[in-house]
C-alpha cells in the first residue's frame, strides 16, 4: 500500500492518482492555491450575480443545504456578502437527528431570512432503497445521495431560476481531477449520468417511486439549464474558516450531546445520527473513512501535523454505537444481521481475519 508523503491519504481511494515523488492530486492542487488570485475570483463571483440577480423579489438562485456550518457559509455569502436572493432546498433522510441538527437547520432559515424548501421522501421508499444499496453495494445512502443532486437542480429548472451553488468540488479538492472551471454543469451533468434509474426499477421500485433521482431529460434540458456553481472555485476553501463564519451566525456543534467514537471533532457531519455509518462503510473496502478524510485536508492546512494524523487515523475502524443502533434500527437490522452484510465487503487485501473478526493488515500503514 502507498500513502501520500504529504497528507497520508492512501491510494486505495478510489481514483487515487499520485505524481513520481508519492504526492497525491489532492496535495498538488491544494499547492496550486496559492498561486491562485482569489480577489479576482470573488469578483468574477460578483459578476456573475450581478448578471443574474433579479430585483422583482423572485428567487435568483438555489442553495442545496443541510444545515451544517459549509451550509451557513454559503447562505452568507450569496445572501450577505453577494445581496442574491436564496431559495433554501434540502433533501432529508429520516434518521434520528441531533437536537443541533435540528437548531442548525431552523437558524439557517431564520438567521438569513430565506425561504426554506423541505423535500422528505417517504420513509417505506427510504427504508427499502437503503437496505438494497446497503445489503447490494455496501453504500446504504445511495439513493438520498442522488437525490441531493437531483432535486434542487430539478426545482431550479421548473422554477426557472438561473443558478445553483454547490459547496465544494469534491473530485478536485479530494479527489482525482486536475482542472476546476467556473461552471460546473459538466460535473453535474456526469454525476446524473451515474444514475442508473432502470437499476431500481429492475429490482421493483415502480417508476412513481424513484421521481426524485430521474435526471431531466435532454428536451428539459434544451428549454431551461440552470448553471450549477462550486463556492471552492471562488474561494479558499476551508472548514475551519467555514466554521469561523458559521458560528457568528449561530451554528452550534454537537459538543455535549454526542461524544462520537473515532471522530475528533464535533460540527462535521452532525445533523443525523445514522448517516455517519454510510461514511464508515468505506472502511472494510478501502481501509480508511471520514476521519482520515478530514484529516488530511487539516494536514494539508497546516492545522495537524502528518505524525498527529497518521496516530489518529488509525482509529478509523471505529464505529460509533449510537449511529449503529440509529441505523439498525430505522432499516429492522439485528447487530448480528449488520455484522451479517458488512462481512461481504471486508477487502481481503487489506484486512485479514483472526478469531471471526477482520483486523487491519500492518503493511495497509507502510508507505
Amino acid at each position: 500500500m502507498k500513502h501520500c508523503i504529504k497528507c497520508n491519504m492512501p491510494d486505495t481511494r478510489p481514483g487515487s492518482v499520485f505524481n513520481e515523488a508519492g504526492v497525491c492530486q489532492a496535495c498538488l492542487n491544494y499547492e496550486d492555491r496559492k498561486n491562485i488570485d482569489w480577489d479576482a475570483r470573488k469578483t468574477e463571483l460578483r459578476a456573475l450575480c450581478d448578471q443574474y440577480r433579479r430585483t422583482d423579489g423572485e428567487y435568483d438562485c438555489i442553495i442545496p443545504v443541510s444545515g451544517g456550518k459549509d451550509s451557513h457559509m454559503l447562505v452568507y455569502r450569496m445572501k450577505v456578502e453577494m445581496g442574491m436572493n436564496p431559495l433554501l432546498v434540502t433533501v432529508a433522510d429520516p434518521f434520528t437527528k441531533t437536537e443541533a441538527g435540528t437548531k442548525n437547520l431552523e437558524n439557517l432559515r431564520e438567521t438569513f431570512n430565506c425561504d426554506h424548501y423541505l423535500f422528505s421522501l417517504s420513509q417505506d421508499l427510504f427504508r427499502r432503497a437503503t437496505r438494497l444499496a446497503f445489503e447490494k453495494h455496501g453504500e446504504p445512502l445511495q439513493f438520498v445521495e442522488a437525490a441531493i443532486y437531483a432535486v434542487p437542480f430539478k426545482l431550479a429548472q421548473k422554477l426557472r431560476i438561473p443558478i445553483v451553488v454547490f459547496g465544494e468540488d469534491s473530485s478536485y479538492l479530494y479527489g482525482s481531477a486536475k482542472a476546476e472551471r467556473i461552471y460546473a454543469n459538466e460535473a453535474i451533468m456526469a454525476i446524473f449520468d451515474k444514475i442508473d434509474v432502470g437499476s431500481w426499477l429492475a429490482e421493483g421500485f415502480s417508476r412513481a417511486e424513484v421521481n426524485a433521482i430521474v435526471p431531466p431529460t435532454g428536451a428539459e434540458l434544451a428549454d431551461f439549464q440552470p448553471n450549477v456553481l462550486f463556492m471552492s472555485y471562488f474561494v479558499p476553501w476551508s472548514s475551519i474558516h467555514n466554521l469561523q463564519i458559521a458560528k457568528r451566525h449561530g451554528f452550534r456543534g454537537v459538543h455535549g450531546e454526542w461524544d462520537r467514537e473515532g471522530y475528533a471533532d464535533d460540527f462535521e457531519q452532525i445533523d443525523s445520527l445514522a448517516y455517519i455509518i454510510h461514511l464508515w462503510l468505506k472502511y472494510p473496502k478501502f481501509g480508511f473513512q471520514r476521519p482520515s478524510d478530514i484529516l488530511s485536508r487539516r494536514v494539508r492546512e497546516g492545522l495537524v501535523s502528518l505524525d498527529d494524523a497518521k496516530v489518529l487515523m488509525k482509529n478509523d475502524h471505529m464505529i460509533d454505537q449510537r449511529a449503529l443502533d440509529d441505523f439498525c434500527h430505522f432499516c429492522g437490522y439485528s447487530a448480528k444481521e449488520f455484522w451479517d452484510v458488512v462481512e461481504r465487503f471486508w477487502n481481503p487485501e487489506i484486512f485479514e481475519k483472526h478469531d471471526g473478526v477482520w483486523t487491519i493488515k500492518a503493511s495497509f500503514y507502510e508507505s
